[in-house]
């Protein structure tokens, strides 16, 4: 195996579910004789997750973990509903918020469905409260469109465009962007 693909795999140590994942891609690419980088230079990969009735996607590579609605989520004082609180990960302390709150459109945290995307952020990590999370979907390069759809939650700001496949189309949701936004930032009530 080349150091490429070996430092890919090592980026993938902590998290074992996606090591086992990408060792399998990789093994049935094997067995078809197709190269791992020729499946990733057609392959697009996103988590799908729902906002209220509507489905969207989120990058894998934005993506560090999903993980079930924290058991006790710690009330920040001073801050606007959409910010959930402060929840434990393994020690550390995970900002969460709620997205459809932040967005207009109610709560997301009375669901036994929701979750939570932790995404990596240059600031550390940033818990993002979703609906419900359907895994990984797979979309090949030519079925991503840069055109931004319309959507019931009026989000087009923070897409990144949207993966077609026949009728079916998927928003592409980017946290970069959420997070990057001023009116995220102003978190303070």
């Amino acid at each position: 195996m080349s150091d490429a693909h070996q430092g890919s795999l090592r980026e993938l140590r902590d998290q074992p579910f996606e090591l086992l994942r990408e060792l399998e891609r990789r093994s049935r690419l094997a067995l078809s004789g197709a190269s791992a980088s020729d499946a990733d230079a057609e392959e697009w990969v996103g988590i799908g997750c729902l906002l209220g009735d509507e489905r969207f996607l989120v990058a894998r590579t934005q993506v560090r973990e999903v993980m079930m609605m924290p058991g006790s989520v710690t009330r920040v004082p001073g801050t606007k509903d959409w910010v959930a609180g402060l929840a434990n990960l393994r020690g550390q302390l995970l900002p969460v918020f709620d997205l459809r709150g932040f967005l207009g459109a109610g709560s997301s945290r009375s669901s036994r469905t929701a979750r939570v995307l932790v995404a990596n952020h240059s600031d550390g990590l940033v818990g993002i409260i979703v609906d419900e999370v359907f895994g990984f979907r797979r979309f090949l390069r030519s079925e991503f469109s840069t055109e931004m759809p319309e959507t019931e939650l009026r989000c087009e700001q923070f897409l990144d465009g949207a993966c077609v496949r026949g009728d079916d189309t998927w928003p592409v949701f980017s946290i970069e962007k959420l997070i990057a936004a001023s009116e995220f930032q102003k978190a303070a009530a």
